[in-house]
Order: structure tokens, then C-alpha cells, then sequence
């Protein structure tokens, strides 16, 4: 009776630092394709998640989706949902976890479990069940993040420290869009089967992007004359 009362008191605690950490946050992203599946979008699990956070009263996107610049320029705005699978022969578990930019866990659920065979069912019940913990979950965004945001993002406009040529790498399907500090996307790359190079693409301009001792390049070619160009990328 005492181990109840005290992981009852644990979990309150927990549950209290957690609500008050997630209602500065009114957006979130939900991955595409989490990595227990095979396939984009697989039995339809990323749309219930996605499904389950804007029951809560949160605004989530897809990481497909194109975000608003407001959010593409900055993305510590957002919380990031994922489900994980620790599943065995016998039974499927499913946790959902959401975290903050720097990868620091805010929220996790207790184990979803299901016992049964068919895979699809077995995921619907095992995410439902992990979905109950969301479900307890006092939400009510209070805006903070949004004001700290709109401060940080006219420092940046301002700092003279900000190298003009930078450009940021903002995650989208397949790969990244390059943003300068207007913003404006200036180019995008799309990932290949080596880490270290990419297909770039911009308005009259295809080629590879490649990193070489550290440095990024774009080389392309103009009235078949190869043009090697350096750019300053900020991951």
C-alpha cells in the first residue's frame, strides 16, 4: 500500500512539471514515418498520433507538411511526438514520448500493450492504450513560448554577428531547404545513399552538394563550365 501511495505522489509530481513545461507550446510535429515502420504513413499510426495531440488542443503538423515561416525560421516553437515499439513474439508495445528541440523529453506515456496477433490490430490497441496517458494529460497553451520567440527572432534580425552568406538547414522531406536570414529559401538539397552528398537544386541551377574537410560545396555546371560554389550551412 505504501509503494502505491508513493509512486502515485511520484507520478503527480512528474505529471505537474511536465503540463507546466508543455503548455508553453502550442505546435508540434509528428514524424511521417516513425522507425518501427516500414513504410510511410504504415497502418495509418502518424494520422491517430497526429489525431491524439489535436484532441489536447495542440496545432501539429506532419514533418512533411510545409510549415509556416514563423515556424520553419525558428523550430524551438515546436514540440516533437514520437511513438516507439519494444515489442516482442507474444505481445506489441507502444510508448509516446514528445520532446523539445534540444531533444530533452517532456512527456512520456506508460507502455501500450496488446497481446494480439494481427499486426494492425495489435498496433491500434497498443496506441490506444499508450494514448489513455495523453489523455490525463491538463493542457492549456499560456503563450510563452510565443513571446519568447518573437524576441529571439528580432535579436537575430539585429545581431551583427550573423554571417550574411549563412544559411539554414530547415528538415524536409527527403532531405533540407536552405534558408538565408530574409528568410528566403535559396536552395534545396535532397539526400543520397552517402551522407556527405546531396542533389541541390535551386531556380536554374541542379548539381551536388558535398562536404569536403569540414566545408560544404555546391558544384554545378553553367555553358558547360563546372562552378564550384562554398557555402556557410548551419545545421
Amino acid at each position: 500500500m505504501n509503494r502505491i501511495i508513493v509512486l502515485f505522489c511520484l507520478l503527480l509530481t512528474f505529471s505537474a512539471f511536465s503540463q507546466k513545461k508543455l503548455s508553453d507550446y502550442k505546435y508540434m510535429i509528428v514524424p511521417e514515418r516513425f522507425e518501427f515502420q516500414k513504410a510511410t504513413g504504415e497502418y495509418n499510426l502518424n494520422q491517430l498520433t497526429k489525431g491524439i495531440f489535436e484532441k489536447k488542443g495542440f496545432t501539429v503538423f506532419l514533418s512533411s507538411d510545409i510549415l509556416p515561416e514563423n515556424l520553419a525560421f525558428d523550430r524551438c516553437k515546436l514540440l516533437y511526438a514520437n511513438v516507439q515499439e519494444e515489442s516482442s513474439m507474444f505481445k506489441t508495445e507502444l510508448t509516446i514520448t514528445v520532446k523539445d528541440c534540444s531533444g530533452k523529453v517532456l512527456f512520456a506515456t506508460e507502455k501500450g500493450v496488446s497481446k494480439e496477433k494481427e499486426i494492425q490490430r495489435a498496433y491500434y490497441e497498443a496506441l490506444r492504450e499508450a494514448s489513455r496517458w495523453v489523455d490525463t494529460m491538463v493542457y492549456d497553451y499560456n503563450g510563452n513560448t510565443q513571446a519568447k520567440v518573437a524576441t529571439n527572432t528580432a535579436e537575430f534580425k539585429t545581431d551583427a554577428n550573423v554571417d550574411e552568406s549563412t544559411l539554414f538547414a530547415q528538415p524536409i522531406k527527403n532531405g533540407y531547404q536552405l534558408v538565408d536570414s530574409a528568410p528566403k529559401v535559396v536552395l534545396k538539397m535532397y539526400k543520397t545513399s552517402h551522407p556527405d552528398y546531396y542533389i541541390g537544386i535551386t531556380e536554374g541551377k541542379n548539381g551536388m552538394i558535398l562536404k569536403d574537410d569540414g566545408n560544404w560545396f555546391f558544384e554545378y555546371y553553367q555553358d558547360n563550365e563546372l562552378i564550384i560554389e562554398k557555402l556557410n550551412i548551419k545545421f
